[in-house]
């Protein structure tokens, strides 16, 4: 099943890091957050990527078209027949990666509707964000969307929590004092989605249409959203605090994303 990977927004909450770089291509550790979702993906046997690009897309194009430069020694003849010889073998060596030019200015709508020629006629699709990391199991929510039968199937995640959490007696005497809880209790839209090819359907051709707004009110108003529930770890980057948090987990052996 090919992944659709939203690669194409400014990241402008990320500032920092955005300027100069897409928030794709953040890294980390050593690689870009982009990297370690597609390698999530192949780890449950999904290794065909379509890449919707955008802002700074370029530098996601030379990431990809240098990967063997930069992971594999190499042996570089310079004669009158030039060539190059990778030494190193890596697990990416089975991905096909698709990267499409889908505007610097689209909403998300638009990207997808953009890459329908990438995806064969009437088969399903995964589709998410290029900014965030999960423990979803992939397949599972397959299952679920099959057995659904509905246009697409939302993976529903708890956040986590950004502000510090209070309980109050009547009087307004503070009972309990939680600084950050692990989790919110209600669920938000957390990408990871599966989309059956009458998705597109729901896509307006408008570059100004954001999926999460009409396409996905239309879904709801026909039935034809489902969800599946995931009470693990999941964590977007959308701050220079979270970018933080999410190279402390790795750089300490505990990202729980992390399962290839």
């Amino acid at each position: 099943m090919k992944v659709v990977i939203l690669c194409g927004g400014k990241g402008t909450r990320l500032r920092e890091e955005t300027e100069y770089r897409p928030k794709p291509m953040v890294p980390i550790g050593r690689q870009p957050i982009l990297w370690h979702i597609m390698k999530y993906y192949a780890h449950f046997g999904h290794r065909e990527f379509v890449l919707c690009l955008g802002y700074k897309g370029d530098m996601i194009r030379e990431y990809f078209r240098d990967y063997l430069w930069q992971t594999c020694d190499v042996t570089i003849s310079l004669g009158r027949h030039p060539k190059a010889q990778f030494h190193n073998r890596h697990d990416e060596e089975d991905w096909t990666v698709t990267l499409a030019d889908t505007g610097p200015e689209s909403m998300t709508a638009y990207r997808v509707k953009l890459i329908q020629r990438y995806i064969p006629e009437d088969e399903p699709f995964l589709l998410t964000y290029g900014d965030g990391l999960s423990t979803i199991d992939i397949n599972a929510s397959i299952e679920t969307h099959e057995r659904a039968g509905k246009v697409c199937t939302i993976s529903a995640v708890h956040p986590a929590g950004r502000f510090g959490t209070l309980s109050l007696s009547p009087s307004g005497v503070i009972q309990t004092f939680m600084e950050k809880p692990q989790f919110e209790t209600a669920y938000v839209n957390g990408g990871y989605m599966v989309c059956s090819y009458r998705m597109f359907d729901f896509l307006p051709n408008d570059p100004a249409i954001m999926l999460e707004r009409e396409p996905m009110a239309r879904l709801v108003a026909d039935g034809q959203l489902s969800s599946y529930r995931h009470e693990g770890f999941w964590q977007p980057m959308d701050t220079y605090q979270e970018q933080q948090y999410l190279n402390r987990l790795w750089d300490e052996n505990k990202a729980p994303w992390k399962i290839w």
